[in-house]
């Protein structure tokens, strides 16, 4: 039996090193490594003994400190150490010992391996297996009993938080090349033994407690989930880009550079996408040019016909963010634009529409819709136009877009205008 936890244990820490180091070449997920183990609980030696020593089975304390690096989220390494102390039980003649070790350990995440996180994100079990050097005092010998351990175990752990968890552990040591029994006489028989010759058994409760700076340690971190997640934020980084490479009003500049992304279509727009006006009066240089060649060709059209036309079809606009009632930076050139038509003609007025998305209640949209009117309104007020001249008409929610469109719903959070 003995036997066969050697080669078991042997086998465990092989294969452990090699999947260690095929899993870490494949690794890509940033996790915690790290942690400190701390365990106490009760210590029971079961062999060797000499005839009438037997000891309690409740001998306390054990206590052991491990200091642990996983190698991936199923893989690791342990470097623990450890405290016997042990004593006879009612019925025995009297000793007293103490047990003292220290081994390197292979750490198996079971709970990873067998995708514990499809059903529980609290519970896990690891299995840890090594060899190290140990040594027993008693006090029916001097000096020290030195051998060489080996050690096997399960961990059972239900995580506390990101950064602590709770431990149960049972612990199986054997040692090699033990002189005396655990109760402190030499016995031919353990000291020319040159197997496994002694059995102690540990119970413990304790904490791992995880240091790093990332969020979760690989205790408790799925590969497959965490990869899930970079490649969806991967995708939704891409969504994004693919959004601000839009050009929604077509001048070639692209909507994450294009300082007016709402420019009337067809005119020409400087790098930043601003319509060229090289005189400084909110009004585009192209639309200009066409006022006078319509003065031209028609001799008996009114001054600011052609401009009330362009108005009242729709196409100088007023356009807002998603449920705010201020305009975007760039809009206030189509409020300076409506500014300076009503300065130039004092006898035309203004209706002041409002325009909502359907996202949202009805009722707030329609109150949005009059708070974006009554802000455009007030701007120009402010500029030096009556506000008796402007009538505000809240129109609520446009619903001629497909509401599922994130761009089609910028073109109607709007204000526009109707002159007469």
């Amino acid at each position: 039996m003995k036997n066969l936890i050697t080669i078991f244990s042997i086998s465990v820490l092989s294969i452990a090193s090699l999947n260690a180091q095929e899993e870490q070449n494949k690794n890509t997920v940033d996790y915690n490594r790290w942690s400190i183990d701390l365990n106490a609980g009760l210590s029971k030696p079961t062999a060797p003994f000499s005839v009438n020593y037997y000891s309690a089975n409740t001998n306390f304390i054990h206590g052991d400190l491990g200091v642990r690096y996983m190698l991936n989220n199923k893989f690791g390494l342990k470097l623990d150490f450890g405290l016997d102390t042990f004593e006879n039980k009612s019925g025995s003649f009297e000793f007293s010992g103490k047990y003292y070790r220290t081994s390197l350990q292979g750490v198996v995440n079971l709970g990873r391996i067998m995708n514990f996180e499809e059903w529980t994100n609290t519970i896990n079990l690891q299995a840890h297996t090594g060899a190290g050097f140990s040594f027993m005092t008693n006090d029916k010998f001097h000096g020290n009993d030195d051998m060489t351990n080996f050690i096997l175990g399960l961990t059972a752990q239900f995580r506390l938080s990101n950064r602590i968890a709770l431990n149960a552990d049972f612990t199986m040591i054997n040692n090699v090349n033990q002189q005396y029994t655990f109760d402190g006489y030499e016995d031919p028989a353990v000291s020319e033994d040159r197997g496994f010759n002694s059995t102690l058994y540990n119970a413990t409760l304790g904490l791992s407690i995880y240091l790093g700076k990332n969020e979760k340690h690989a205790d408790w971190v799925s590969e497959d989930s965490e990869l899930q997640e970079m490649y969806e934020a991967l995708e939704k980084r891409v969504a994004d880009l693919e959004v601000k490479l839009n050009d929604t009003d077509k001048d070639g500049v692209a909507d994450a550079f294009d300082v007016e992304p709402n420019t009337i279509t067809g005119i020409d727009v400087d790098t930043k996408g601003r319509g060229i006006d090289m005189n400084k009066n909110g009004v585009p240089d192209q639309i200009e040019a066409y006022i006078e060649k319509m003065k031209k060709e028609n001799s008996s059209s009114q001054s600011g016909t052609s401009l009330e036309e362009m108005i009242n079809g729709g196409y100088i606009n007023v356009y807002f963010d998603f449920n705010s009632s201020k305009p975007t930076a760039a809009s206030y050139d189509a409020i300076n634009f409506i500014t300076n038509y009503l300065r130039n003609n004092p006898s035309k007025k203004a209706d002041v529409y409002g325009y909502a998305d359907e996202i949202g209640n009805s009722e707030y949209n329609q109150n949005l819709s009059a708070s974006r009117a009554n802000y455009v309104k007030d701007v120009i007020t402010k500029a030096g136009i009556n506000a008796n001249r402007m009538t505000i008409k809240p129109q609520g929610e446009d619903t001629s877009v497909d509401a599922n469109s994130a761009e089609a719903r910028r073109l109607v959070r709007r204000v526009t205008f109707k002159l007469n």
